[in-house]
């Protein structure tokens, strides 16, 4: 026979687990650095972090779309203004690209776009 309450316990670890793996979407380690989710128009996912690096910024923009070989084109923007314009491509095993750029000065607030055929990546953050 069934426990009921062993169930509906499970479930709701279940379900908590899941919220607290997902919930943080900005932090700073150590103080230094920031992450941010970034949103997606379909199913891909995307983040942005920013950290010091010796009166420099660090700036690291992942898509992840879970495919491999896709091109897609990347901005990022300091202040609204352009400092990178690249073409990336997923790549195996994860189906993901990663685009870093170590930016001169110690702060600035970030926009990161990448975009591809009918699908759009974006996220921002200041540090």
């Amino acid at each position: 026979m069934f426990n009921f309450r062993a169930i509906a316990l499970a479930a709701t670890l279940a379900v908590s687990g899941t919220a607290v793996a997902v919930a943080p979407t900005a932090s700073a380690k150590g103080g230094n650095g920031v992450r941010v989710s970034g949103l997606c128009t379909h199913s891909s996912t995307s983040k942005l972090k920013l950290s010091h690096d010796n009166g420099r910024i660090e700036v690291e923009f992942e898509v992840d779309q879970n495919r491999n070989g896709i091109p897609w084109k990347v901005t990022l923007r300091r202040n609204g203004s352009l400092v990178a314009s690249t073409m990336a491509t997923t790549r195996a095993p994860s189906g993901s690209f990663s685009v870093r750029r170590v930016i001169s000065g110690a702060q600035g607030t970030f926009v990161a776009v990448a975009s591809r055929s009918g699908e759009r990546c974006a996220a921002n953050a200041g540090i």
